[in-house]
C-alpha cells in the first residue's frame, strides 16, 4: 500500500470527507462559548476548542469503526469502511485514536485544571459510546452527552466553574442528539435489526416520529429557558424560531420513513445548530453596537 493511499484510508476512517460530525459537536460548543464569554470569546481558548473538536471528533469515529468492525460488514452504508473492509489493521486504527486523543490533551494543557479534568471525563465518553450500542436501548442520548460536553468544558476554560446554565444547555443538546441520531439510525434500521445492535429508532419504533418531536420540543425550549435566565433579546430568539421551522421541515421530510430523506434531514441539522448559534452571536452583536438594552 503507498503512503497516498494509507492516508486516504486514515481521512475515511476518521471521516474528515463527511464533516457533518464535526459541525454537530461544533456548533453546541460554539453556543458555550459565546454564552460563558457573553459574547466576548478568548479567541485563543476559542481555536483551541475548534481544533480540539476536530482532533476529537476525528478519534471517537475511529474508535466506533473499531468498535464495529464485526458489525459494519453487513450493514449497506459501512461495509466499505477501511475497517470493515480491511484495509487497515485493528491496531493501526488504535494508535490512530491514541495519537489524536494525545493530541487533543496537549492542546488544551494551558488551560486550568479544571478543563483538563473534564477532558478526562470527555474521552472516556468519545471511546465508550460505540459500545452503548451493544446494552443502551438509547444510545442516542449517551452520544448526545459525548458531544456536547464541549460545553461544560468551555464554562470551565472561560469562567473557572460549570454552573447550572452549561448543564442545561448540555441537557437541550442531549435532546437535539437524539433527535438527529435517531433519523440517521432510521436509515440502518433493518440492517440493525438483523445483526442485533440497539438504537432509538428501532427502541421508539412506529412512535419514531413523535419522539423525534418531542426531542426537537425539548432542545428548543430548554435553549429557550437559558434565554429568559440571560435576559436575551429578539435576535436570540429569531434563531430559536428559525431552528423550530428547519426542524418542522426535518419532520416533513421524514414522515415516510424514507431513508434517503431520513439521512437527508439528518444532515440538514448543521442548519439548525447554525441557526441557533446565528441567534446567539447576534443578539451580542447588537448589544455591543448599543442596538439593544
Amino acid at each position: 500500500m503507498t503512503l497516498t493511499e494509507r492516508l486516504s484510508h486514515y481521512e475515511k476512517l476518521m471521516r474528515l470527507d463527511k464533516p457533518i460530525g464535526i459541525l454537530l459537536l461544533l456548533w453546541p460548543t460554539l453556543w458555550a462559548q459565546w454564552l460563558a464569554s457573553n459574547g466576548d470569546p478568548d479567541w485563543l481558548i476559542l481555536w483551541i476548542f475548534v481544533i480540539g473538536v476536530v482532533l476529537m471528533r476525528s478519534a471517537g469515529c475511529v474508535i466506533n469503526d473499531y468498535a464495529d468492525r464485526d458489525f459494519d460488514p453487513h450493514v449497506a452504508r459501512t461495509r466499505e469502511r477501511p475497517l470493515a473492509a480491511v484495509k487497515i489493521a485493528p491496531k493501526e486504527a488504535l494508535l490512530l485514536a491514541a495519537g489524536l486523543s494525545l493530541l487533543a490533551f496537549l492542546l488544551i494543557l494551558p488551560l486550568n485544571n479544571l478543563v483538563l479534568g473534564l477532558s478526562v471525563v470527555a474521552l472516556f465518553l468519545a471511546a465508550s459510546y460505540p459500545f452503548t450500542k451493544r446494552f443502551f436501548a438509547i444510545p442516542q442520548a449517551y452520544l448526545g452527552i459525548a458531544f456536547g460536553f464541549g460545553i461544560p468544558m468551555s464554562y470551565a476554560a472561560l469562567r473557572g466553574e460549570v454552573p447550572l446554565e452549561a448543564w442545561l444547555l448540555l441537557t437541550a443538546n442531549v435532546f437535539w442528539a437524539i433527535a438527529y441520531d435517531t433519523q440517521y439510525a432510521m436509515v440502518d434500521r433493518a440492517d440493525d435489526l438483523k445483526i442485533g445492535i440497539k438504537t432509538s429508532a428501532i427502541t421508539f419504533g412506529r412512535f419514531d416520529l413523535a419522539a423525534i418531536a418531542v426531542c426537537y420540543a425539548a432542545t428548543l425550549g430548554l435553549l429557550a429557558w437559558v434565554g429568559l435566565q440571560r435576559e436575551m433579546g429578539m435576535a436570540f430568539y429569531g434563531g430559536l424560531a428559525a431552528a423550530a421551522a428547519i426542524a418542522l421541515y426535518h419532520m416533513k421530510l421524514i414522515r415516510q420513513r424514507d431513508p434517503r430523506q431520513c439521512f437527508r434531514a439528518f444532515l440538514h441539522n448543521t442548519w439548525l445548530g447554525a441557526a441557533v448559534f446565528g441567534g446567539i452571536a447576534l443578539d451580542y452583536l447588537l448589544r455591543g453596537k448599543g442596538l439593544l438594552q
